[in-house]
């Protein structure tokens, strides 16, 4: 059968330099970009009320936001939902105002300036305390699953690899957090299940390229860990390059017809993916070189009194 794609020779590790300026620069601004402005936290993780309204012709969303402040509700996000009928209103808690009166007297207001032709959809409530905890279980996921990576890499490759992969992860989740913080998109559970998701798939890239580095050295009597490097990045750019081109077409296809609610789901994946694949290159590769890794650190141990290998 014949091979897809043709061998290729791409010199990457000759621009690893390059590379590592760019992910300091993409990591630096992502990093300020949370400490000064933060997340725009969903009602998943900041409580509060969330209103679905129907209407009978295309929404005015500026006419809703002129009539909810008309209300007094000074914190909220309007969004159509779905359908140009269909909007998504989002009030944060008010004092000691319980739920159920923010939830209508928001739709009373609504209703009254569309002549009664409104219709409530659905109306739920999270408490501020279940906000705080969703959002301090978030964060505890995704440190307890580079935890167990780095134990698992360390267990089946070599501590230096363990490190690499860590890092190359530590990269893809605080670039995708750093997209939403920088464009003030919404972050709720989906975009942290979506995050969790980008963990996985970037790991997988990156054991892939780590295997074939491992085989390489072992079996490739002849040289530099550049060069090895170099050719196991080759061998599996085929395999990287159909994986990820066909994960984007269908996250693509999420994104631009899956609806509002998933937008920020297939966002967060897409980025991820795009940054994965990336990292597993430059920043999970060039990152066992920094560490000094050789051909010894992988070399099969060889049981005493066992003969010796005929090179």
């Amino acid at each position: 059968m014949k091979q897809l794609f043709k061998p290729t020779n791409f010199p990457f590790m000759r621009h690893r330099k390059a590379a590592l300026i760019l992910s300091a620069v993409l990591i630096v601004v992502s990093l300020a970009s949370i400490l000064v402005q933060g997340l725009k936290l969903g009602i998943d993780f900041t409580g509060g009320t969330l209103v679905e309204v129907g209407y009978q012709e295309p929404a005015d969303i500026e006419a809703i936001r002129a009539t909810l402040n008309a209300e007094g509700f000074g914190d909220f996000t309007v969004q159509l939902f779905g359908t140009p009928r269909d909007v998504l209103i989002r009030l944060a808690p008010k004092g000691e105002e319980d739920s159920a009166r923010i939830s209508d007297r928001a739709f009373h207001a609504l209703n009254e300036a569309a002549n009664g032709t409104a219709d409530l959809r659905r109306v739920e409530f999270v408490g501020p305390q279940v906000g705080e905890e969703l959002t301090e279980d978030g964060g505890l996921a995704i440190l307890y699953a580079m935890f167990g990576i780095l134990i698992y890499v360390a267990l089946r490759f070599e501590y230096k690899f363990s490190i690499g992969s860590v890092l190359a992860l530590f990269h893809d989740v605080l670039i995708t957090i750093g997209v939403f913080s920088l464009f003030q998109i919404e972050f709720n559970l989906p975009v942290l299940a979506a995050v969790l998701a980008v963990i996985g798939y970037s790991l997988n890239d990156t054991i892939v390229v780590y295997d074939r580095i491992r085989e390489n050295f072992r079996i490739v009597r002849k040289g530099t860990v550049i060069e090895i490097i170099d050719k196991s990045l080759n061998q599996t750019l085929s395999c990287t390059i159909v994986t990820s081109g066909t994960t984007l077409l269908v996250l693509l296809a999420l994104f631009f017809l899956g609806g509002e609610i998933i937008h920020g789901f297939a966002l967060a994946l897409i980025v991820g993916v795009i940054i994965g694949t990336y990292s597993s290159i430059y920043v999970a590769s060039v990152s066992v070189v920094m560490l000094g890794v050789d051909r010894a650190d992988l070399m099969k141990v060889k049981k005493e009194g066992a003969a010796e290998e005929t090179p």
